[in-house]
Formats: structure tokens, sequence, C-alpha cells
């Protein structure tokens, strides 16, 4: 019986752990939407230095093209289309937000809606903790309807 009761507390303390893990990266997801729709410098710090990123450019015949970037031309990108951005008074919605553990971390996938059209598309990604304690993005994957992106696509 006392090894069934400790069994049980172990397990409970693992599942408080998980819990608690899972709500951290759904709360660092949550600060990189603020941070993106603020255009806020640290955005770029939120990323992993060997992230993996991905865009995947829907088509208007809807295929799909994956189209990857080295962490450090996304960041070179980011720099110059937010200040369009900005210009333009640029933000994504998102919905339909899920945190499952994943491998590397945990994966939150959902829905994106950018506030210049009136569709949705697919966003993904892993975060992780770091072993100082600071989440960043190691994996990303959005969908995007700019055709511009094809021309990375190799």
């Amino acid at each position: 019986m006392k090894k069934l009761l400790l069994t049980f507390i172990f397990l409970m303390l693992g599942l408080g752990v998980f819990a608690n893990e899972q709500q951290e990266a759904l709360n660092f997801f949550n600060s990189f939407i603020q941070t993106s729709n603020n255009y806020g410098t640290s955005l770029l710090d939120m990323y992993s230095d060997d992230a993996k990123i991905i865009r995947q450019v829907v088509k208007p015949d809807g295929k799909l093209v994956n189209v990857p970037f080295s962490i450090d031309d996304y960041r070179k990108q980011m720099r110059l289309s937010s200040k369009i951005a900005k210009l333009k008074h640029y933000k994504n919605q998102y919905s339909n937000i899920t945190v499952t553990k994943a491998p590397n971390g945990y994966k939150i996938d959902s829905i994106r809606k950018p506030s210049l059209s009136d569709y949705k598309l697919k966003s993904s990604m892993v975060v992780k903790k770091q072993p100082n304690g600071k989440w960043l993005i190691v994996e990303e994957l959005m969908q995007t309807k700019e055709q511009i992106f094809l021309k990375y696509a190799k």
C-alpha cells in the first residue's frame, strides 16, 4: 500500500511539473504575440541561435512550398520587414492555440490571421526552456500567402 501511495504521489508531482511548464510555454507564446505586435526589438532574442525557420508559402492553386531560412537570414529579414509592418500597423491575431509536449520542448499550434487580410493560416512553433530558465523558439513554421518568399525556395 505504501509503494502504491508513493507511486501516486510521484506521478502527481510529475504531472504538476508538466502542467507548470506547459503553462510557462503558453505564457512565452503570449509574450511572443505581444512583442511582435508591438514591434519590440527583443523579438529577435526570442529565437534560438540555431532555430529551424520555415515559411510555408500557400500558392494560389493551394499547393504548399516550404521555404527554409537560416536564423541569421531570418533575423535580417525581420529587421527590415518590421519597419514596414509598423508603418502599416500590421499585427497578427492568433486563435485555436494548443500546447503539447514535444521531444524537443513544447509545440504550440495555432491559427494566425494577419490584420491586413481576410484569411487565416496555420502557425506552429516549438519552444524550449533553456538551462538558464529562459524560453526560446527552436522551430517555427508559419504559412504565408506572400508569393515573394518563393524566390528564396531552393
